[in-house]
C-alpha cells in the first residue's frame, strides 16, 4: 500500500500523542513532594559493621542503617531501616602509657525510595579513656612492692634499690596492658545531627 503525505504525518502525530500520554501518566504516577528536613534534625541509625581505633583509619567508609523513622510535619522523610554510608573522619590510637584514643564519624549519604541524598552531618569525635591513673597505679603499686623486698633482703639500702626496680616492672606491666582503644560493635547505636538542611523527594 502506498502510503501519501498525509498518512506519515497521522502516524508521525499518534507517536508523538502517546509518547505525550506516557509522560503524564508517569507524571501523574510521581505523586512525590520534597520536603526539606531542617538543621540539626537527628537521624539515629545503627553501625551494620564494626569499628575500632586500632583497626579504621581517616578516610574509610561505612555502612549504617536508620534505626528511627526522621518524621516531619507528620510525614516520614527518611524511614526506619533506609541504607546510610558515612565517613570516617579521624581515627586515632590509644597510646600505652599516654594518648588518648579519638574516633570521629560523619553520615556522606541516605537512601530514600531508590534515591541517594547526600547530607552533611555535625560530628562529635569520641574520646577515649585517661589511663594516666590506671598506670601511676601500676607503677606506684610495683614501687611499693620492691621496696618491700628490697627492705627484707639488705634493710634500708635495699629498700631505696628496690624502690625504683620495682617501678621499672611496675611501668612494664603498665606498657602491656595500658592501651584503650575505642571499639564500636557491629549494631551499635550512633546519632547525628545535620549541619545543614537537605531536600528529599517523599512519596505522597
Amino acid at each position: 500500500m502506498h502510503l501519501t503525505k498525509r498518512h506519515y504525518l497521522i502516524s508521525g502525530g499518534a507517536i508523538l500523542l502517546a509518547a505525550a500520554l506516557t509522560v503524564s501518566a508517569a507524571a501523574l504516577r510521581d505523586t512525590s513532594d520534597p520536603v526539606t528536613l531542617p538543621e540539626h534534625t537527628t537521624i539515629h541509625v545503627t553501625l551494620d559493621q564494626a569499628l575500632a581505633t586500632d583497626q579504621s583509619r581517616a578516610g574509610d567508609h561505612f555502612d549504617a542503617t536508620v534505626s528511627e523513622p526522621v518524621v516531619i510535619d507528620g510525614k516520614t522523610v527518611i524511614p526506619q531501616g533506609a541504607h546510610t554510608e558515612g565517613l570516617v573522619v579521624d581515627a586515632r590510637q590509644s597510646g600505652r602509657l599516654k594518648g588518648r584514643a579519638r574516633l570521629q564519624l560523619a553520615l556522606e549519604t541516605v537512601a530514600v525510595n531508590g534515591q541517594t541524598y547526600d547530607v552533611r552531618t555535625i560530628s562529635h569525635p569520641r574520646i577515649g579513656r585517661d589511663h594516666k591513673k590506671r598506670n601511676w597505679e601500676w607503677i606506684g603499686g610495683g614501687a611499693a612492692g620492691g621496696a618491700v623486698i628490697g627492705a627484707l633482703a639488705g634493710g634500708g639500702t635495699g629498700a631505696l634499690i628496690g624502690g625504683p626496680v620495682g617501678a621499672g616492672a611496675g611501668a612494664t606491666v603498665a606498657l602491656m596492658t595500658g592501651k584503650k582503644d575505642i571499639k564500636l560493635r557491629a549494631e551499635t547505636p550512633l546519632k547525628f545531627e545535620l549541619a545543614e538542611p537537605v531536600t528529599i523527594k517523599v512519596k505522597g
